[in-house]
């Protein structure tokens, strides 16, 4: 390691001299208890303060070596070189929280955050890290930096972008004002269980000659979500490339760009404010006969640019067809010369005028039954039409457009009443909290938290005893394991240590027939405000009977009842007895009796929402593993998971935002009985060992009262149509679903088998009974049909191609049929 030398005389120097708090926030005033559970150095540091290591913050001395030892201390996983390539892909027992006090820390090279890094600032008095004019990235693109090309390695990395999981960087200043010119913030080259927030970046001004400075470099990945990154000054703002994404409350102000798009599938932006910049959203990249964006839908934001957005779409004739989809709601444009202009700087075609207020405008293919065009202009007969009700068929008609819109009511309880604007809320970090009074640590209280120890029992006293003083409890790091439900009262605040885990295990979770909770978060019909952030869900050993939670709990407030950070992971990690020793993936038929069905078995749901129940979920993924993060080659494993996310939601609000559900067998995402719901985005892929076996050829069977789907529809020769559902909508209504995700790889694991030809899969969402569904900006991969409407597969992958996948602008149901 290029720095590891320096590290150890500084770790070494931290023992003659260790800082103290210098703040109030409590994260500055914990005792670290935290523990890796099956981590054999039983004296690893999980959490680590800067100053400990050798840093100054007072923005003299050069204080880069002395973080990178925080960070790299203790063998953890990173590092390559040009002949053997990366050392390590990925690790979940080597995690750091790397926490900056207060101060100004003057550096010269690249931060290098290893895999699974928790870069956290102050979050009283966010610290600045000031970039000088000396700064090198000999190794490293940016100031922080979470994937390290190596050096003369022909564009090999540290870690494959799409496996980049589990980092987070929080509470800072970035000072780049004194920087070189073609110096970026942050390359933040991720994927799923990642977020930025509460981050400032500072510029040198946009006008200074050959400034190329960067706020966010991010050319690919498989994301994910970030909020409340604010960017002044400099060439782009943003470069964004990532297969989806969703970002919220970001601003810019004097940036030459503020948003640069090199590629998406689909990419969701709400509460943008762009001010003072020659751009606001460049879609340009590909140009007109090869568009690199797939789609992005822009919502709740104010963009004031010379040119708001520039696209080269042009409706019937760009290429690829469906590519170059943009999808605008509640968009004020009235500070923008032009709101979208075709690409070709000032002088371009105007597409659509600045100077107003955009209620709703998409461009790309619709599939609709209304939606009138405003200034009198037809809508070129692009109601969906349905056969006679006494018939079995229902149709759709599609057309290409590219104009405003009638605006779509949003559900009252949905929205801000004093704006109108989609109710969003950030990530809670508790700064005018005390440690000494305002929580209850998990291990001080008693908890063992070491992967094998029974924690049920302290575990439920310990919420007890929370609930009933208003105290948060903090699960400092650790795997802590139950064997019973625990129930979790309402007005309970929960947050971890670099992503604690909850682990369930045992025979009280084997009865597919009667599944159970693991956490009960309230009882039906509780009101109230539960949080819980950053933590992890896993089984230990088969659970086929595990509701990994229930979520019973209905807001006291819109918002307040809701989960930031929080993961599932089912199998493929350490201590989970579902790695690849028992469950490397196998393309040979796996029939009844295998021992796949019996050993590699996951949990019945990772998260159901009850009827009475509503809740806001903020970047949550549910991962049933398709691949090994800790054992030998980090092969494939195969693990059988019934169900994803399931909302029952009555009346709902339910908001998503930055969801990710993975590899379930039955289904994904599912909404039954549900109304008022907003999703942006959700991403999901079919197992990918389907179809060995199918669907309905694992271990769990298809019941009636969970209202899981029979496949009874499919044809005896439609042997790609048992598949996971990607969305499910049954008897649902006022479903506004705001950029879609949906893939499917495999066949039996071979991607040759079926991708070319979209058929991997017979259809990938399923509309039953339902009205009012609004699918904004959907992309699908390998399915033949992207939406089988009341048992008929309608929209068709063929005539909505976009860069990668196909793509549609608007599927909308305003009616039952």
């Amino acid at each position: 390691m290029w720095f590891s030398y320096t590290a150890l005389v500084l770790y070494a120097a931290s023992l003659i001299a260790s800082s103290t708090a210098q703040s109030t926030y409590w994260l500055a005033n914990k005792p670290d208890v935290g523990t890796v559970a099956f981590q054999p150095d039983t004296t690893y540091p999980v959490f680590r303060n800067v100053k400990d290591y050798g840093a100054y913050g007072d923005g003299i001395h050069d204080d880069s070596d002395a973080i990178n030892a925080a960070i790299a201390y203790g063998d953890r996983c990173g590092g390559g070189d040009s002949i053997n390539g990366s050392y390590c892909q990925s690790q979940t027992i080597t995690p750091a929280l790397v926490y900056f006090p207060p101060g100004t820390y003057n550096i010269s090279k690249p931060l290098v955050m290893y895999y699974f890094t928790q870069m956290v600032g102050d979050a009283v008095k966010p610290p600045t890290i000031a970039v000088n004019s000396n700064f090198t990235n000999i190794v490293g693109l940016a100031v922080m930096d979470a994937d390290i090309y190596i050096p003369s390695g022909s564009g090999s990395e540290w870690y494959a972008n799409q496996n980049n999981f589990y980092r987070q960087i929080r509470n800072f200043i970035i000072d780049m004002t004194q920087a070189p010119l073609n110096t970026a913030g942050i390359h933040w080259q991720v994927a799923q269980a990642t977020s930025l927030q509460n981050i400032v970046i500072n510029m040198a001004d946009q006008d200074v000659v050959n400034n190329a400075q960067q706020g966010i470099y991010m050319e690919n990945g498989s994301g994910g979500f970030f909020s409340d990154v604010t960017i002044k000054g400099g060439y782009l703002g943003m470069y964004l490339g990532n297969q989806q994404f969703t970002t919220r409350s970001l601003s810019f102000d004097g940036c030459a760009t503020a948003i640069k798009m090199n590629f998406d599938w689909l990419w969701t932006f709400t509460q943008l404010n762009i001010q003072n910049s020659g751009v606001g959203i460049d879609m340009t990249n590909g140009g007109f006969s090869n568009q690199a964006t797939g789609s992005v839908v822009v919502l709740d934001s104010i963009i004031s640019a010379t040119q708001g957005i520039i696209t080269p779409y042009a409706a019937g004739y760009s290429s690829p067809q469906a590519a170059g989809t943009l999808v605008l709601e509640n968009v004020d444009f009235t500070g923008s010369q032009s709101a979208i202009a075709a690409a070709g700087g000032t002088q371009a075609r105007v597409i659509l005028d600045g100077g107003q207020f955009i209620a709703l405008y998409a461009q790309g293919n619709a599939w609709t039954t209304a939606g009138q065009a405003l200034d009198g202009q037809s809508f070129n007969g692009t109601s969906c039409v349905y056969a006679n009700s006494s018939q079995t068929a229902y149709t759709a008609q599609e057309t290409t457009i590219q104009r405003q819109l009638a605006p779509v009511p949003r559900p009252s309880n949905l929205v801000d009443p004093s704006t109108g604007q989609y109710i969003v809320r950030s990530k809670p970090q508790y700064e005018t909290l005390s440690w000494a009074t305002d929580f209850i640590s998990a291990k001080a209280y008693g908890l063992a938290g070491d992967g094998s120890t029974d924690d049920t029992v302290k575990m439920q006293a310990l919420f007890n005893e929370a609930g009933s003083t208003g105290q948060v409890v903090y699960f400092d790091k650790g795997a802590y394991v139950v064997n019973s439900t625990v129930f979790v009262p309402k007005d309970l605040k929960i947050t971890g240590e670099c992503l604690p885990i909850i682990m369930a295990t045992g025979s009280f979770f084997g009865d597919q027939s009667n599944p159970v909770p693991v956490w009960q978060v309230g009882n039906p019909g509780d009101t109230g405000s539960v949080e819980m952030s950053d933590l992890v869900f896993e089984v230990k050993g088969p659970c086929p009977g595990a509701i990994v939670v229930q979520w019973n709990i209905a807001a006291v407030s819109g918002g307040y009842a809701g989960m930031w950070d929080v993961h599932w992971r089912i199998g493929g990690s350490a201590g989970t007895d579902l790695q690849m020793d028992r469950c490397i993936k196998s393309t040979a038929t796996v029939a009844s009796g295998s021992p796949y069905l019996t050993n590699c078995v996951g949990a019945f749901l990772l998260l159901h929402v009850t009827p009475q129940a509503n809740g806001y979920f903020e970047n949550i993924w549910g991962w049933v593993a398709d691949h090994e993060l800790d054992m030998g080659t980090r092969d494939q494993v195969t693990i059988f998971n019934k169900g994803g996310f399931l909302s029952e939601s009555q009346e709902g609000p339910v908001w998503l935002y930055g969801s990710a559900f993975e590899h379930s067998a039955m289904f994904n995402y599912e909404f039954v009985n549900s109304s008022n719901v907003f999703m942006g985005h959700i991403q999901q892929e079919t197992a990918y060992y389907q179809g060995n076996p199918n669907s309905l050829n694992t271990n769990f069977y298809p019941n009636a009262s969970w209202n899981d789907p029979t496949w009874a529809d499919c044809a005896s020769s439609a042997t790609n149509c048992p598949r996971t559902w990607g969305l499910r909508l049954i008897n649902s209504s006022s479903i506004f679903m705001y950029g879609g995700g949906l893939y499917n790889f495999f066949e039996n694991w071979n991607t040759a088998a079926c991708l070319g030809t979209e058929s991997c899969q017979q259809r990938m969402v399923e509309i039953e009974n339902c009205t009012d569904i609004y699918l904004w900006a959907l992309s699908t991969k390998g399915s033949q049909f992207m939406i089988d409407y009341m048992g008929s597969d309608v929209v068709p992958y063929s005539v909505n191609k976009a860069n990668f996948c196909e793509t549609i602008a608007l599927f909308e149901l305003a009616e039952s049929p």
